[in-house]
């Protein structure tokens, strides 16, 4: 399986002959290609077409992220090579069918809200002062089989988060680190920074197993399908954050692996420093490439390759009317 690159500062990144180079204030830097399935890019890097045609060709996928705060703007996609047109009519069918979009819509707001309901009872278990947001968390759950619209089910598994967010507080136990309420673009305190540059993470290597997939990642079902943007890779994320994302921050935060000192104000948001943004990605390569049994196959897989299997399920809901069960963590 390819590796993911992260470049931190600025530079220009280009072609030479067959690989690639980096060449930035801190020296030059090769980057053979064929080890490479994405490249993440933080700094003010300037690119070629011809460098853009070399990534096409050989299928490596940008992700470009903001240079101030870290937001995730986009995804160079390199021109589909697994894209079957019968799999891309079964995902309009469904995503037209209402009660279809609906159904799959629920789908992905139940396996997230079951693995926040999981975080939850792992930290309770620890003597983590989380029950009433649990006990929240299950009754808002409830209500999940009777939405009947996409929109009103947006707006429920937003509540559910919320919930959920309110028991960060309890978990961590850091008044640098209080979560305060949810705010993005720009993230206006410590945590909630955190959860941004995770999450931005999650979405870009949702992006790149639905690239191995037959699958169209403009076609989500419970996020709205637009020209603006992907949407599956986001459906799906939904149900992964509260177990890689989430927990990740936990340890970093739990073992003092990143502290206020990673962070830095600007404007009216904070962002994380080069120093924290490594410490993050280091944990969260080491995170996806960790194994767990998985009960239906019967043998180990990488949580990188749990979200491929999860998008395989997807795909066989739509194509083959397989029962599409979300993934939900046991521990």
């Amino acid at each position: 399986m390819g590796t993911s690159v992260y470049l931190f500062s600025g530079g220009q990144l280009r072609r030479k002959d067959n690989t690639l180079v980096f060449e930035s204030p801190d020296g030059t830097k090769y980057l053979p290609v064929e080890n490479i399935q994405e490249i993440y890019l933080f700094g003010e890097v300037d690119l070629t077409k011809s460098l853009l045609e070399f990534c096409s060709q050989k299928e490596i996928l940008l992700h470009i992220f903001n240079s101030e705060y870290e937001y995730y703007m986009g995804t160079f996609y390199p021109r589909e090579h697994l894209n079957a047109g019968h799999v891309t009519v079964k995902q309009v069918e469904h995503y037209l069918d209402p009660q279809r979009r609906l159904d799959l819509a629920r789908r992905f707001v139940e396996g997230a809200a079951r693995n926040m309901l999981q975080v939850l009872k792992y930290y309770r278990n620890r003597g983590k002062e989380v029950e009433g947001h649990l006990e929240r968390i299950q009754e808002l759950e409830g209500k999940i089989p009777n939405t009947a619209e996409v929109p009103a089910l947006m707006a429920l598994e937003g509540n559910i988060r919320e919930q959920y967010y309110r028991a960060f507080d309890a978990i961590v136990l850091q008044e640098d680190f209080r979560f305060d309420r949810r705010t993005r673009r720009p993230p206006e305190n410590h945590l909630n920074t955190l959860i941004s540059f995770g999450n931005s993470l999650l979405y870009s290597a949702v992006l790149r197993e639905t690239y191995k997939t037959h699958l169209d990642p403009r076609i989500g079902y419970l996020h709205t399908s637009n020209y603006r943007r992907f949407s599956l890779n986001l459906d799906v994320a939904e149900i992964f954050k509260p177990i890689l994302v989430d927990r990740l921050i936990f340890t970093v935060l739990g073992k003092k692996m990143i502290t206020r000192r990673d962070f830095d104000a600007k404007l009216e948001g904070i962002y994380l420093k080069e120093s924290g943004r490594k410490v993050f990605v280091s944990e969260w390569e080491r995170r996806l490439g960790t194994t767990i049994r998985h009960r239906s196959i019967g043998r180990e897989v990488s949580y990188r390759r749990l979200i491929r299997l999860e998008l395989y399920k997807v795909e066989k809901h739509v194509v083959e009317g397989e029962e599409y069960r979300p993934f939900v963590a046991q521990w």
